[in-house]
């Protein structure tokens, strides 16, 4: 019987695991500082969103915001894939009125030669291993023509299927919401985790988020 590798808490502040691939020892922890991140090279293949160098630009950024977060898998100093935390952006709905308790997971990427390899979901699992998270409500916004159709052949309800089954184990479900962009189309999402300690009054809050008829304006 095959021991999957557990997560463990590598310090206060820190969360990792260890996975033995085909491509040697990768390890993935976080989060990380913006300056662990500069001492890093990003694989080629992570240019969903910008071309690596940029990404690892913008993944530093993060890492010095307050409430910003970054897992990374690592082999060696080559990342093979990454996660983000952030506050929403002030021009979403979900960042509008600044609402404190509420953190964006705004990528997870995993370059093309490291899946298959159980990186994707050990990203999540650190991740979301962190306990801070249960003061938040966490979100994530699924648009499709973000996604690797093409790398992974997969089509888009399959892509779809396949975030959802894989972001459930960690308490993320997809929530309706009229929001403009995620509701242009039926394939396009808006996951939520709503941490163990969050308020009343902040849950109340973002579920008048949900729906522009709460707030009378798109």
């Amino acid at each position: 019987m095959e021991v999957k590798p557990a997560v463990r808490k590598k310090s206060p502040s820190r969360w990792e695991k260890i996975l033995f691939t085909s491509l040697g020892q990768v390890v993935v922890e976080g989060p990380l500082s913006a300056e662990e991140i500069a001492g890093l090279i990003l694989d080629e293949g992570l240019r969903m969103f910008r071309p690596a160098w940029r990404q690892k630009e913008a993944l530093e950024t993060i890492a010095r915001s307050p409430e910003g977060r970054v897992v990374a898998a690592r082999l060696g100093s080559l990342v093979g894939g990454y996660v983000t935390f952030h506050p929403p952006d002030r021009f979403e709905r979900w960042g509008r009125d600044r609402i404190e308790g509420i953190l964006e997971l705004g990528a997870i990427e995993v370059a093309p030669r490291f899946r298959q390899t159980g990186v994707g979901t050990a990203l999540i699992e650190v991740a979301m291993s962190n306990e801070e998270l249960e003061d938040y409500i966490v979100i994530t916004t699924e648009y499709w023509w973000h996604w690797d159709l093409e790398g992974t052949g997969l089509t888009i309800w399959q892509y779809r299927q396949m975030l959802e089954k894989g972001l459930a184990p960690f308490g993320l479900f997809p929530v309706a919401t009229d929001e403009p962009e995620i509701a242009s189309h039926p394939a396009n999402a808006l996951m939520v985790r709503v941490g163990s300690r969050v308020s009343q009054a902040t849950r109340s809050r973002f579920e008048n988020l949900l729906f522009a008829e709460n707030k009378g304006s798109p």
